[in-house]
């Protein structure tokens, strides 16, 4: 026992380390640091070999927030670096559509330069390969796609001043900026006013790059790289053979037929940061995203949204349960009995098995693979192994326990399915393996045959996704067959009642107690409790913003999971007084609607939040969502159908029947 107390104990700590972490903007790294030294110091410093004085920089995919839709570092005909092979990536990164490269960008440490030359690239209008490279670099200017640049695992940020003083560190810098027809100077072009000319797009061709080291106690260690920071600019350069970054920014007319030159340029500068912690070098990013207080306001929302259903809860179960049944045992005689009404009188029915069982039992074998998948993944979250320095983790580990998790989704599945008397176990068994994996694989595969149209880098190359066909078939579908095996081996469910034969009749039901009006209302208080932490999941999808703050959302999970319960225990009670005993479907309905809800916001989010135009990038938008809904209801709806078949089996298991 002291073992154990112990062992309890410390997970807590985690826990609460995690929160506090989140809360604090602290980041607990996953990854080991690297140290650096100059060329000199690296020479008399041989005996320590993980010191190194090269800097590499590299590249990720580009993205908008006025397009779903990324493209490769390639795809712009920027200045790249054939000679080198590219990192290799998890399956999270090539979910995610991310796509590292090696960059030109190349400097040794603590050695400032100034206005070096990459590369110049020309076009000619007149030629229709060179047009079609030019015009597709002005759409990505028009859309206002962002460059994404990773130094020793850090993005690369550009931080600029926003209002009431404060600044704003962006982890992405634009390609450039367009001013139209009218004169006015959209997105990026707002901060130069040389950039005046009218239906003209002006390309950010350098960029001033400053790196932050902080030395370690050990000198001999060498120094670690703690923040990465650039300013865009834009030169035209009047010798692009020896630049010297001055004169008048580099402009492409709308207008302009010809041959152009783009000249390409940076400088770097070192600068010893004191201050800042390798441990703590993400602070200064997850510092200017969206504060923290919203978190604490909506935690707070919905705690009281628990406590008042717990409340209520409580009250039903202390007080009108506890004098009913009470009551109820103390009961001599049939007539007695008779004269009884509500939650007691379909004791002979409320087990009785649903329509569509089948289709219910499959639902829930999938609901459980997803609630666990979701609460380890959270958990994992919490300890700061799933950091955003750990690019593509949180969709690896995800991925990796669906697969995973077969065996309870076919235990789950063929036990509630023998229990509403089933006898297909072939059909049940295939059904969980292929049901709701095929629909959300059919969305997704089609959402990808729009990406490979459209030549994104999100589209999923053919190897993967074979890759992934295989984890599915060969891994998950198996686990599934074996944990059915061990479900259809056990015996059914014992109910506490007998199910009588002839079912009772349903009596004529109020507006608030039909099914329609219940379900509807019981979706609304789950959905009060995340839909700020919502927005901000959102945000870090579709809006490209980082999402760190995993304590906050773990206790959203678990007040989730609370609220779902209690408020599927609330309408049921009420539907069992009004002496309806469906419950099944509608106790998994009540909660699953919650998802609807989450669909009509992410609709809204769409149109209100979001600058997104194309039709490719607004079937996606709703592509993805729809996968995101789908499996939402499949959590909630699971929630909902234990939470209530605990409380139907609970006070059923004390009332006496005759």
């Amino acid at each position: 026992m002291v073992v154990f107390h112990r062992v309890r104990v410390v997970f807590l700590l985690l826990f609460v380390c995690g929160s506090l972490r989140d809360a604090l903007s602290f980041y607990l790294p996953g990854l080991a640091p690297v140290s650096f030294c100059e060329n000199e110091a690296s020479e008399k410093n041989s005996d320590v070999p993980d010191c190194k004085s090269f800097i590499e920089l590299f590249v990720n995919r580009l993205d908008s927030v006025e397009s779903v839709l990324p493209y490769e570092y390639t795809a712009f005909d920027f200045c790249a670096d054939q000679s080198e092979k590219r990192p290799s990536e998890n399956l999270g990164q090539v979910l995610f559509g991310e796509r590292i490269e090696p960059s030109p960008y190349k400097f040794s440490f603590n050695k400032n330069l100034e206005c070096q030359n990459v590369c110049v690239k020309h076009y000619n209008t007149e030629k229709l390969e060179d047009k079609a490279k030019l015009d597709f670099l002005k759409k990505g200017m028009l859309l206002n796609y962002q460059h994404h640049w990773i130094v020793d695992n850090m993005p690369v940020t550009w931080c600029y001043d926003v209002e009431d003083n404060q600044k704003f560190c962006n982890p992405g810098f634009p390609i450039g900026c367009y001013v139209t027809d009218t004169g006015r100077a959209k997105d990026a072009c707002v901060v130069n006013a040389d950039f005046n000319d009218k239906d003209t797009f002006y390309i950010f061709n350098h960029v001033d790059i400053t790196i932050f080291y902080h030395k370690v106690e050990n000198e001999a260690a060498g120094a670690r790289l703690v923040a990465a920071k650039l300013e865009p600019k834009s030169f035209k350069q009047t010798n692009t053979e020896k630049p010297d970054c001055t004169g008048p920014p580099m402009s492409l007319s709308n207008k302009f037929k010809g041959e152009i030159k783009i000249p390409y340029t940076y400088s770097i500068k070192f600068l010893e940061e004191k201050q800042i912690r390798w441990a703590s070098r993400w602070d200064y990013i997850l510092e200017s995203m969206p504060h923290t207080n919203i978190q604490w306001f909506s935690i707070m929302n919905s705690l009281v949204i628990v406590l008042f259903l717990s409340g209520m809860v409580a009250m039903i179960m202390l007080r009108t349960l506890h004098k009913d049944i009470a009551r109820y045992n103390q009961m001599d005689s049939v007539e007695d009995a008779q004269e009884e009404f509500g939650w007691k009188l379909v004791h002979g029915d409320v087990f009785r098995p649903p329509r569509k069982g089948m289709l219910l039992s499959v639902f829930l074998g999938s609901g459980t693979q997803i609630f666990i998948m979701t609460f380890v993944t959270l958990f994992f979250a919490c300890l700061g192994f799933l950091s955003p320095a750990n690019r593509g983790a949180l969709m690896t580990c995800a991925v990796v326990l669906w697969v995973l998790l077969g065996t309870p989704a076919g235990y789950v599945a063929a036990r509630y399915y023998k229990s509403f008397g089933g006898e297909k176990w072939k059909t049940n068994v295939l059904l969980t393996a292929f049901l709701c994996p095929g629909v959300v694989f059919a969305d997704f595969f089609v959402m990808n045959l729009i990406l490979w149209g459209e030549g994104s880098s999100a589209a999923m190359p053919f190897g993967t996704l074979v890759a992934i066909l295989a984890l599915w078939f060969c891994i998950s579908v198996p686990l599934t067959f074996i944990g059915a095996y061990f479900g259809f081996k056990k015996s059914g469910i014992e109910h506490p009642v007998r199910t009588n034969q002839i079912p009772r009749q349903i009596p004529e039901q109020s507006f608030y107690t039909k099914p329609l009006p219940g379900i509807v209302m019981g979706g609304i208080l789950p959905f009060g409790c995340i839909f700020i932490q919502l927005f901000f999941i959102l945000n870090s999808i579709w809006s490209h913003q980082m999402y760190y703050m995993f304590g906050f959302l773990f206790l959203v999970f678990i007040i989730l999971v609370i609220t779902c319960s209690e408020a599927t225990i609330l309408l049921c009670y009420f539907h069992l007084c009004a002496e309806d005993y469906h419950w099944q479907w509608r106790s998994f309905l009540t909660s699953g609607f919650t998802a609807v809800y989450f669909l009509v916001y992410a609709i809204h989010y769409f149109f209100s939040k979001l600058q997104i135009s194309g039709l490719a990038s607004t079937i996606l938008y709703f592509g993805y969502t729809m996968i995101m809904a789908l499996i939402f209801f499949l959590f909630t709806g699971t929630i909902g159908f234990f939470a209530c078949f605990w409380f139907v089996t609970k006070i059923y298991s004390v009332v006496k029947v005759d």
